[in-house]
């Protein structure tokens, strides 16, 4: 994870190819307890945080927001009491690429610290 940690995402406006399946798993390895969905043939990172109550669950999401913010990558986010879920994909691609697994290993740092 350290190696993602130390890189920044970076602009893709489509052109490139996601991951396959053999590359997501490699990068999976990487990151602590992410999932991937496929849907409609777009595979996602997805994870559901738990926490204690719904100040904590908005906290967490506002951390979210800035770390996605500042690494332009942007994912789908649903939150309430106690929980957050959290779903990535780079949409330019319609799958997955070494950003969503940065942004996904910057988002368990918050939880790590």
């Amino acid at each position: 994870m350290d190696d993602l940690l130390k890189k920044k995402c970076l602009p893709c406006e489509g052109g490139a190819l996601p991951f396959d399946i053999s590359e997501i798993h490699k990068y999976q390895k990487k990151v602590d307890g992410w999932e991937i969905l496929e849907e409609k043939k777009i595979f996602f990172l997805h994870k559901k945080f738990n926490f204690k109550n719904f100040k904590e669950s908005q906290g967490f999401i506002n951390k979210v927001a800035e770390i996605s913010e500042s690494e332009g990558h942007h994912p789908d986010i649903s939150f309430g009491w106690g929980y957050a879920e959290i779903k990535i994909t780079t949409h330019a691609i319609e799958g997955l690429s070494e950003n969503d697994f940065i942004l996904a290993a910057k988002i368990d740092q918050i939880i790590n610290v």
